[in-house]
């Protein structure tokens, strides 16, 4: 416990210093260097205002957005082109089934948590299809007999019952989330250790190598670049769109 509360210090420290710095890549302050055609600014205005989200935390989360962007940049988008190059594709679509099937038990979970009978119904048709005839999830017959994967977390069942988002979060390595939305990934998380299902969370424990193979697939999985929206208003715009993508997915 002491080496991730030692991290955990290290990241915050981290962030901090770059909170307190403008940023090269704009993250920062991105309208520091910014000029305006006239008559332009009062749209650019009026734009920025339509995509307001709680952040009163806002000068915090652009450091740790910095932080994850060199994080990804230095240290996880190489290790997916080290992956790929010398993974093929079927064995990677394999760690993906595997993975997804794990996490199928915390969709059930919450599924079942927010009374989704129907939904509940699929997810555990399909966990022991993958799970049996996937040879442990390895393989996905399950969404070729239309039971197509169905997601779940404690964030959204907190949702579900009326917990609001509460203020913004950028979180070191995980991204954007709000405290909700954190509450619910540790008890998800903490579920995921006490069920142990197919006793993988103790392999994991015995084996890091397991978990940086889960890293760097939920990596290979995300089409999200930093940079790749080739506009100094990325930070607002990631901001909003996560907001209202959980909305929608609460609503689902």
């Amino acid at each position: 416990m002491a080496k991730y509360l030692s991290l955990t210090a290290l990241l915050l420290a981290s962030s901090l210093v770059h909170a307190g710095q403008p940023a090269d890549e704009g993250f920062t302050y991105p309208l520091q260097d910014l000029t305006f055609a006239p008559g332009t600014d009062t749209f650019v205005a009026a734009s920025d205002s339509a995509m307001d989200v709680y952040d009163p935390l806002e000068r915090w989360n652009r450091g740790v957005y910095q932080f994850n962007y060199h994080v990804d940049q230095w240290v996880l988008l190489p290790a997916v082109r080290g992956y790929k190059y010398v993974t093929p594709e079927p064995a990677r679509s394999g760690v993906t089934n595997f993975f997804n099937n794990l996490g199928d038990v915390l969709n059930l979970g919450n599924s079942m948590l927010q009374l989704k009978g129907e939904r509940s119904m699929r997810i555990t048709a399909r966990l022991m299809f993958n799970t049996v005839f996937g040879l442990g999830g390895f393989f996905d017959p399950a969404t070729a007999m239309g039971l197509p994967r169905e997601t779940e977390d404690f964030g959204q069942t907190l949702g579900h019952y009326g917990v609001p988002g509460g203020a913004f979060l950028v979180l070191p390595f995980f991204g954007p989330s709000n405290v909700r939305d954190t509450t619910g990934l540790v008890v998800d998380y903490s579920a995921a250790l006490d069920i142990n299902f197919l006793n993988v969370a103790d392999a994991s424990s015995d084996n890091p190598e397991i978990t940086v193979l889960r890293v760097v697939d939920t990596r290979y999985n995300v089409p999200f670049e930093y940079g790749q929206m080739n506009t100094p208003f990325e930070y607002s715009r990631v901001r909003y769109l996560y907001t209202q993508i959980r909305k929608l997915q609460i609503e689902d």
